[in-house]
């Protein structure tokens, strides 16, 4: 017979009990909830834009050009890649000539055709002439054949303008730098086909710069009102204000954005070194109030960008609702908004805590 023998610690023993006991209590308190977060909110209000505002804009050329095909055929080469710098007249793509050669070469064979029959007509009148003088025909043969040399002269002409209209095409063959520039893009690549009208190359003058903004129309009349406009040109931490030369409002308004079409052209040494489509701020400054007041204002801060949607949270009774808003320009560590709110609503100044589960508005 075997005998079995266990041992027992009365301390283990205790220690399975106590953590027993507190796993226990702890299901019976139920689960721990921490509290909602409490996001402050500011309420929306108009008023005067403190004498100007800001918007953001872009570089352009002042001399700019997109050359474009003006004969239909494969482009046999480009000569050119962007970044490269091109005197006038230099070429920039070849394109497959052989169709406007056989055009010129049709058209040399009219005007020798029609030469032949110029001078054919010519001495057919003569005889004509000479044949009334003796008698032996009327006048109305005369008559005839001097309108046949009229047509004939006529049809001269006209094979010699469709030649010279062929020569012009064939030489469109060589697509050239219409002014020294430098390639800022490419189109095309050599074996694509080209048609009239195409573009092949876009080049820009260095030197010259202009900034320009697509103002809304809401703050035309604010810009109008301004006594100063200035650009910051870009540079990081370096970037400088500088004055343009002038100032130019184009005449209509874009159906889709309604927005304006402002310009503002830097002098030589401000567009040193500046490449199209660089971004650039723009400020308006001393406006009058009456000018700029009664626009929308809400905290640069409160509003959420993701992608391409702006909003901001709408404080709504115990909780918040994102609202979709378009804005306008810069003012300070403000931004204002042309739609998608109204006066006196309350919204997060902070939307990354107000898109949170239970977060809570509370008066600033």
């Amino acid at each position: 017979m075997v005998y079995e023998t266990r041992s027992r610690n009365p301390r283990s023993g205790a220690r399975r009990q106590a953590l027993i006991a507190a796993v226990a209590a702890l299901l019976a308190a139920g689960p721990v909830l921490a509290a909602p977060p409490a996001v402050p909110t500011v309420v929306v209000g108009t008023g005067a834009a403190g004498g100007g505002f800001e918007i953001d804009g872009n570089l352009e050329a002042l001399q700019q050009s997109t050359v474009a095909a003006q004969l239909g055929g494969v482009v046999l080469e480009l000569a050119v890649k962007a970044g490269d710098r091109v005197k006038a007249g230099q070429l920039l793509a070849r394109i497959d000539e052989r169709d406007a050669q056989a055009a010129l070469t049709r058209s040399d064979a009219a005007v020798a055709q029609a030469e032949a029959e110029l001078r054919n007509a010519r001495l057919h009148a003569e005889r004509t002439r000479e044949l009334l003088k003796q008698g032996f025909i009327s006048q109305s043969a005369l008559d005839m054949a001097e309108t046949q040399l009229k047509a004939a002269q006529a049809g001269l002409q006209q094979m010699q303008s469709g030649r010279a209209q062929a020569a012009l095409a064939r030489g469109f063959a060589a697509v050239t730098a219409p002014f020294a520039a430098v390639v800022l893009a490419t189109h095309v690549e050599a074996g694509e086909l080209a048609s009239p009208g195409r573009p092949l190359v876009t080049i820009y003058a260095p030197g010259r710069m202009r900034a320009v903004v697509q103002l809304p129309a809401s703050r035309t009349a604010t810009a109008r009102a301004a006594t100063a406009a200035q650009v910051q040109l870009p540079g990081g931490a370096e970037a400088r204000w500088v004055t343009p030369v002038t100032r130019t409002e184009l005449p209509g308004t874009d159906p889709v954005s309604q927005t304006v079409e402002w310009r503002f052209d830097l002098s030589a040494a401000d567009s040193a070194g500046l490449q199209p489509g660089q971004n650039v701020r723009v400020r308006f400054s001393g406006a009058t109030a009456a000018a700029s007041a009664g626009r929308l204002t809400v905290p640069a801060a409160a509003v959420l960008r993701r992608g391409e949607l702006t909003a901001v949270y709408a404080a709504r009774d115990n909780g918040f609702v994102l609202k979709a808003v378009r804005l306008g320009a810069t003012q300070g560590t403000g931004v204002e908004v042309l739609a998608g709110l109204k006066a006196g609503e309350r919204i997060a100044l902070d939307p990354v805590r107000a898109g949170l589960l239970g977060a809570v508005p509370v008066a600033k």
